[in-house]
């Protein structure tokens, strides 16, 4: 362990890190947005899901520094008295989650219908192609729509956990296309390369050659795009949850925040809906600057 994390700060990846404002200030910015939203059961100063300690007399304060602010509530509170900064940092952890797992289930389905379509070729490339090719014919916000909404449609009662999984499904097959590609095109370069030759004449099987060989060989662009596309897949979530089909109303993310606060943005509480935007963008920002570092940083052609 020591001699890997030796070899990890003497490497270039670390040296081009350390090199990079640019991606310090991204990862603070992100490392802080994580970290309140995992720990705000700790570092929130208040529930505000919570029913019992709400009060509606406390309901549209504006932020403290404004007249008629409170310190007790920094960012001000919405129209059910809600504390905006803990309600931020609540509803951060819901969507970086669901959009981390969905990117997560993104690179399975991806990566393995491109590994596969890449080294069987024929017919099976031809159609797996071809569905990426419909795919890609939808806008990726209308195919999680869609998905969401007919998942919805079929279990109109069901549990919060299972509208969770719906959702994280419909972001996820609206996401998939452009891991397959990738990784069948690398998979198409490493599949003639001498060490799979060598493989397929010692006898070893075709799936073990995939798993064991080609795949630690592909997983470099994957990388890179899946950090990207975490920022498209919190994106998409804040875009349903806006809409109004994506978290349940329980389990309110920044999305939903950002609705809840547009009913109020021409009554002068701007505080219930910029706050939430600004936390959505500065999320999506670090992460995709963090990509962009990353893709760099692994590419020796673009340094």
């Amino acid at each position: 362990m020591q001699a890997a994390l030796s070899r990890f700060f003497d490497g270039d990846v670390w040296y081009s890190f350390r090199t990079s404002p640019v991606a310090i200030v991204a990862a603070a910015i992100a490392f802080a947005c994580i970290f309140c939203a995992l720990f705000a059961d700790w570092v929130a100063p208040h529930n505000p899901f919570d029913l019992a300690s709400l009060e509606l007399a406390d309901s549209r304060l504006p932020p403290a520094w404004l007249e008629g602010g409170t310190t007790k509530y920094l960012l001000g509170t919405d129209d059910q008295g809600r504390d905006i900064l803990s309600a931020l940092m609540y509803g951060a952890r819901i969507s970086l989650f669901v959009g981390l797992a969905s990117v997560v289930l993104s690179v399975v389905i991806g990566v393995g219908l491109g590994l596969l379509s890449g080294f069987v070729g024929g017919k099976t490339d031809a159609f797996i192609m071809r569905v990426c090719d419909v795919m890609l014919s939808f806008p990726a916000i209308l195919i999680a729509l869609l998905i969401d909404g007919v998942g919805r449609a079929l279990f109109p009662n069901a549990h919060e956990t299972l509208a969770f999984a719906v959702l994280i499904l419909a972001i996820s097959l609206s996401g998939w296309v452009q891991y397959a590609r990738t990784v069948r095109g690398s998979t198409l370069v490493e599949r003639n390369k001498e060490y799979v030759q060598a493989a397929r004449v010692v006898g070893v099987s075709p799936g073990r050659i995939m798993v064991r060989h080609v795949l630690p060989n592909v997983m470099g662009p994957v990388l890179v795009l899946a950090t990207i596309q975490v920022a498209s897949a919190i994106i998409i979530e804040a875009t349903l949850s806006f809409l109004g089909v994506g978290v349940p109303p329980t389990q309110p993310s920044l999305g939903t925040l950002i609705r809840v606060g547009n009913d109020f943005l021409f009554s002068g509480e701007w505080w219930i809906t910029i706050f939430p935007g600004v936390v959505l963008v500065l999320i999506a920002l670090s992460v995709n600057l963090l990509g962009d570092w990353l893709r760099d940083a692994l590419n020796p052609r673009l340094r």
